[in-house]
Formats: C-alpha cells, sequence, structure tokens
C-alpha cells in the first residue's frame, strides 16, 4: 500500500511526498483501514481533509472506517462529509475502455498495416519510401500500440493518420503490400466489407477517434500533474467530456453511436448530469477559488448547458458549502485576522465604581465579537463580489494569487491552501514505482519491506520535483484496473490538513 501526502508549504508550493510503502495483511477493507489510521498517526498527523483513492470496492469500505476512526480527531472538517475523492484517471480510463470493448472495424484495420510496416526492416524502408514520395513532412514513424491499453492506440492512431497518403500508396504500388493483404484491384481499396487495409471511411473514423481520444488523453495529463494545481481543472474537463460524448451520440456511423452511447452511461455513473453531484463537491469548491472564475464561472457552465435553474442551483449548493467551510476555519484557523487585545486599546481612567467599569467592558467584549465576525463573514463577500481576475496569461499561478493576497483574505487563503492541494488522481504516486522499468525486480523483490519502503520514500523525498512521465503512468493505470479485479495492491492519496510532528497543510 501506498500512502502519500499532498500539502502547500508555507511559501505556498504545491508538495507530495511518500509517506508509506507498506504491506498490508490482507485486502479487507477495514484491515487497509486500520493501517492508514495507524501510519497517520505514526506520522502525528491529526486531520486529512480529503483521500484520493482508486475504484476499487474495497476503499468504500476503508472510506467508511476511516470517517468513523478519524471524525473527532483535532484537524477534521465539516465531519469528513466530503472526505472520498475517486482518482479522476482511473473513472476517464474506465470510460473510454467501455467506449472500446467492442470491436472498432477501422482501428483493426489501421492496426493490421502499421503491424505489417513495423513486422520487418525491409517493409519499412518500403514504407519510408512511400512517404518520402508522398512528401510527407513528419519526424515521427508509425507505432504499433498495445491493444488492452486505450492511450497506447491513440498514441498509434495520432501518428498513423499523419501517414494516411503512404498506405494508400503502398496498397497501390507495392506487391508484397496487395499480396499480404489479398488486393486483387484497386476498388477493393474502397470495398468496405472485403478490403482488409484502411478504406477512406475508415480513415476518417480514426481522424475522429484521435481528435475524441485526445481529449481524454490531455484531461488524464491534466488530472496527473503532480508539480501544478489540479482540482480547479476537474470540473471544466469533465464538462468538455460530456459535451463530447452528446455531439458523439449524434453520428452517422452506428459503430460510433454505440460507442457513445456506453461510454456516456459510464461517464452518468461516475459524474452525474449536472443536477445530480455525483463528484465531491471540493471540485466545485475549488473553482470557486479560482480568482478568475469564482462561483460566477459554476452558473455561467452550467447555464449555458443545462439551463439558467440548474446553474442557480449549482452556485447556491456550492456556496452553501464554501460559506460552511468558512466557518469553520473562522472558528479555528491560526490565520485569522489577529484581534485588538486590551494591551492595545488606550486605557481611560474613570472615577467610577469598579462594578460599572467590569459590566462595561463586558459589554464591550460582546461589541467586539459582534464586529469581528461581521468582518469574518465580510471577507468571504468581499472575494465573491470582487471582479474575477480577467488573466489570459497561461502561465497564471493561481498559488502566487494566493501568496499575494494571504493578507486580504487570511481565512479564505487558509480554505485555499487545503482545496488546491487535493489530489485528483493517485497516477502521480503510481509512477513513483517505475524510472523507466520494474523498481520491484527480481533484486530488490529480495529484499526485505522495510528496506523497499526506504528506497521508495528516499528517491520520492530527493526527486519531488522531477515531473511525472505520463505514458508510464497510464500503463499503471491500465494495471491497477486489472488489480481491482485481482486486487493485490491498495494506493492512497491524503491531502492532510492539519499535524503536530509534521507541518502538512
Amino acid at each position: 500500500m501506498c500512502l502519500t501526502a499532498h500539502f502547500i508549504d508555507d511559501d505556498w508550493k504545491l508538495q507530495k511526498r511518500i509517506l508509506n510503502f507498506c504491506l498490508v495483511g490482507d485486502h479487507k477493507g477495514e484491515t487497509i483501514g486500520r493501517k492508514i489510521e495507524s501510519l497517520l498517526l505514526d506520522w502525528n498527523i491529526e486531520g486529512i481533509f480529503t483521500l484520493t483513492v482508486d475504484n476499487a470496492s474495497s476503499n468504500d469500505t476503508i472510506l467508511k472506517f476511516l470517517m468513523k476512526r478519524t471524525k473527532e480527531w483535532k484537524g477534521t472538517i465539516l465531519g469528513h462529509e466530503h472526505l472520498h475523492m475517486r482518482c479522476c484517471a482511473h473513472i476517464l480510463n474506465l470510460i473510454v475502455v467501455e467506449g472500446l470493448k467492442e470491436e472498432n472495424r477501422s482501428i483493426d484495420r489501421v492496426r493490421d498495416v502499421v503491424r505489417y510496416v513495423r513486422s520487418s526492416p525491409q517493409r519499412l524502408e518500403s514504407f519510408k519510401t512511400c512517404v518520402e514520395k508522398e512528401k510527407i513532412d513528419c519526424s515521427q514513424t508509425v507505432c504499433l500500440d498495445v491493444s488492452t491499453r486505450w492511450n497506447s492506440t491513440y498514441l498509434m492512431l495520432e501518428v498513423a493518420v499523419k501517414f494516411e497518403k503512404a498506405f494508400q500508396r503502398m496498397a497501390d504500388k507495392d506487391t508484397n503490400f496487395k499480396k499480404y493483404f489479398n488486393i486483387k484491384v484497386v476498388e477493393d481499396w474502397e470495398d468496405e466489407d472485403a478490403s482488409r487495409v484502411p478504406t477512406k471511411l475508415d480513415w476518417k473514423n480514426c481522424k475522429l477517434f484521435v481528435t475524441f481520444l485526445k481529449l481524454f488523453y490531455d484531461a488524464t495529463k491534466r488530472f496527473s500533474g503532480s508539480l501544478f494545481v489540479t482540482s480547479n481543472s476537474v470540473f471544466d474537463e469533465i464538462l468538455k467530456i460530456e459535451a463530447t460524448l452528446e455531439k458523439l451520440l449524434d453520428n452517422k456511423d452506428p459503430l460510433m453511436c454505440a460507442m457513445a452511447a456506453r461510454m456516456k452511461e459510464k461517464f452518468l455513473r461516475y459524474w452525474g448530469d449536472g443536477g445530480k453531484i455525483n463528484v465531491n463537491i471540493y471540485i466545485y469548491v475549488a473553482v470557486a477559488l479560482d480568482p478568475r472564475l469564482k462561483l460566477r464561472w459554476l452558473r455561467f457552465r452550467y447555464t449555458k448547458s443545462k439551463g439558467k435553474d440548474v446553474g442557480i442551483n449549482m452556485e447556491s449548493r456550492v456556496k452553501a458549502v464554501l460559506v460552511r467551510l468558512y466557518d469553520a476555519y473562522a472558528s479555528d484557523s491560526q490565520s485569522r485576522i489577529q484581534v485588538r487585545s486590551a494591551s492595545e486599546t488606550p486605557s481611560v481612567r474613570v472615577e467610577e465604581d469598579c462594578d460599572y467599569q467590569s459590566s462595561l467592558h463586558s459589554e464591550f467584549d460582546t461589541y467586539l465579537e459582534e464586529e469581528y465576525s461581521s468582518v469574518y463573514e465580510s471577507e468571504l463577500d468581499k472575494y465573491l463580489v470582487a471582479p474575477c481576475e480577467r488573466s489570459t496569461n497561461a502561465t497564471f499561478d493561481i498559488l502566487v494569487w494566493w501568496k499575494n493576497n494571504s493578507n486580504k483574505y487570511p481565512i479564505l487563503s487558509q480554505i485555499a491552501r487545503d482545496v488546491l492541494a487535493i489530489p485528483v488522481s493517485t497516477v502521480a504516486s503510481e509512477s513513483a514505482f517505475s524510472t523507466g522499468g520494474r523498481i520491484l525486480d527480481p533484486f530488490r523483490s529480495s529484499l526485505l519491506p522495510s528496506m523497499v519502503e526506504t528506497l521508495i520514500c528516499t528517491q520520492n523525498w530527493l526527486l519531488h520535483t522531477v515531473p511525472i512521465n505520463l505514458r508510464q503512468a497510464m500503463d499503471k493505470v491500465e494495471d491497477l484496473e486489472r488489480e481491482i479485479l485481482q486486487p493485490d495492491d491498495t494506493s492512497s492519496e491524503v491531502r492532510s490538513n492539519r499535524s503536530d510532528g509534521i507541518r502538512i497543510d
């Protein structure tokens, strides 16, 4: 089991550290939950904001156990109502795999011609000759996918469609190619049923696939980021994917429609339809805490895609959670505006009765409490009504903005530090297990578990600024989906918001 802490440090830098990489007695949810509780206590962590896990069924039991056991911890926020964060990368993977589980003739045909070209040096040279004659300016070369990994299929198609004319030339001119695919006449190339090589319609479909899968590929890349904030980007990605699926449902190709329908069903299961929130609501709070977007963006996007009533409803629901968070932090935050102490108030000598003086000070204390309470409430209102930051700069750093405005919004900035540190994917920590090869090779498998944990943690702590390799990370996602059916490992991402022994906030 891997336990990783994600937090924003005092300098407003996003940090992640693998805390533990250890064996668990069995894979029952309660056993894993007890182990996580024990590890958190060992680290003196007194509160967790969210727990990001994959979609193994045992994780529901883990979350229920931890919610019960840690609910009274000092750093618990809102009674752990929103502790469970599902790994968005796994959900994306489930959606795409659902769509591609049925054989697709267009993809199969492209895969066959790519396999032919890559099967021998002579065939590859013949293909390169066709590329030169077609004057295709592309430094890439075709690559064969692993049919069980959708991201590799995307990468194969992305390159292959650029060489459509080269493949067509091979079908017309290359004797060996025609013999291999039993192309007797040129017209066979256009016969949808008889052809074993891609037709024009196949290439058209594959180009559509590339555009379509790129959406998921890029979303996975954003969700899996380990060196930048990801929680504020999930909302837009979800709406973008939903809109693409809706558009694909209107495709004239029945195969494409069927694929989109399967994917939409899986999408609704995990992410709902807008009116029903299946996503952890902190994802929406993260949008509200983006100074470029705030609650206005939620209302605008939902009004545009779902209607005015849905937009108003979503804005109201998210604001209600934000207000509750604000109240919780205002009552306990160490960074709240310092109330002027009595020593800072000029002393006034009054020749009056001591009891009257005491009563006056008591009333004054009550007055101050009411006044400062009003100040706390207005801090949130002040932020929400202020104009959105109109930054079109792609390099806008949300953490720098909150760092610069932490004095202006002392309580909100503490909420932002917790919400914006939420990891929406477990892929980043999983990729730490591979540095170009398997860390747990036959030699390392003979090491004691404690030594393996030491190596894993040391590597992560020393190389924490190294970005992840997305291809390796996506391969790991596929492996995990299979392991969910036959579980043999568990990965958890912890967003910690309170600690004594270690400052994790």
